[in-house]
C-alpha cells in the first residue's frame, strides 16, 4: 500500500496544485516521511490536504526538514452529503478512543466527544484540551492509514444540552438497545441534514438524557437483539449507514 501523508497547507495559494507542479512538504509530516517511513528520491506516494485533495507524487528530494515532490496526478473528492457525525460518550480505558479510530477508518465525517451523565471518564480542567487533541491525533492517524481524502473534525467537549440544540438541525439517531425501531429500518434521508449517531457510555444513555434529546427531535434506534460495547456500537452503525447511503 502506498504511503499517505497529510499536509493541510497544500493547495492554499492563489494557483491550485496541478499535474507536473512541484510541492514542498515541511514540518512533522516531512520528518515522519524521511526518518520513520524512510521515503527516498524516486519513490512514489500519496499526499493529501485533508480537504478532498489527493496527489499521486514522485519524491524528488528527501530531507527531514523538507520533502520535495513532483505531482503526477491530481484527484479532488467532494465532501460527502449527508455527513455522518459520531457523538461518542467518554468511556473508561481506551474504549472511546477505539470507537473513534474505527469509525474514522469506516468513513465518519465528524466526531463529537460527549460528557454523558454515566461517563466514568471525565475531561476536566487541562484534560479538556488534552482530550480533544488526543482524539484529533487518533482521527488523523486513522485517516492516513485508510487513505481518506477528508480529515474529520473533532469538536470540543459537548454537553447533553448542547446536543439537544444540535438535534434540532440534524437527523439525530440515539443508539439504544431497548428501542423498538431498528437502524436498518430507518429510511433514506429526504434532505441533506447531517446524520448524527449518539453512542452512550458503558452504562448506556440515561433516561433523562434520552428524554431531553427526543424532545429536541432525536430518534431512538437499535442495532439488533444484542448489546454492543460503547467501542463497537458506533462503528457498527457507521457501516450500516455506509451501505444504506450507497457509500459502500
Amino acid at each position: 500500500m502506498a504511503h499517505f501523508f497529510l499536509s493541510e497547507t497544500l493547495d492554499t495559494g492563489p494557483v491550485p496544485v496541478s499535474e507536473g507542479s512541484t510541492v514542498s512538504v515541511t514540518g512533522a509530516e516531512a520528518k515522519h516521511a524521511v526518518t520513520v517511513s524512510r521515503v527516498r528520491p524516486g519513490e512514489t506516494l500519496l499526499l493529501g490536504n485533508g480537504a478532498g485533495l489527493v496527489l499521486d507524487v514522485t519524491v524528488l528530494t528527501a530531507a527531514p526538514a523538507e520533502l520535495v515532490v513532483r505531482v503526477d496526478a491530481v484527484t479532488r473528492t467532494p465532501a460527502a452529503t449527508p455527513r455522518i457525525v459520531l457523538v461518542q460518550a467518554l468511556a473508561k480505558g481506551d474504549r472511546d478512543e477505539l470507537a473513534v479510530q474505527a469509525a474514522t477508518e469506516l468513513g465518519i465525517d465528524g466526531v463529537v466527544p460527549w460528557a454523558a451523565s454515566r461517563s466514568v471518564a471525565r475531561w476536566e480542567g487541562p484534560k479538556v484540551a488534552k482530550g480533544q487533541a488526543r482524539w484529533a491525533a487518533i482521527v488523523r492517524e486513522a485517516s492516513k492509514q485508510s487513505i481518506r481524502p477528508w480529515l474529520p473534525a473533532v469538536s470540543p467537549l459537548t454537553t447533553t444540552k448542547q446536543l439537544a440544540v444540535l438535534a434540532a438541525s440534524t437527523r439525530m439517531l440515539l443508539l439504544e438497545p431497548t428501542a423498538s425501531a431498528r437502524l436498518t429500518s430507518i429510511g433514506s434521508p429526504a434532505d441533506d441534514r447531517d446524520i448524527v449517531l449518539v453512542v452512550g457510555p458503558e452504562g448506556g444513555i440515561a433516561a433523562s438524557e434520552l428524554d431531553i434529546l427526543e424532545q429536541a427531535g432525536a430518534i431512538r434506534v437499535r442495532l439488533g437483539d444484542t448489546v454492543l460495547r460503547t467501542s463497537t456500537a458506533g462503528p457498527a452503525a457507521v457501516a450500516i449507514l455506509n451501505a444504506a447511503l450507497g457509500r459502500w
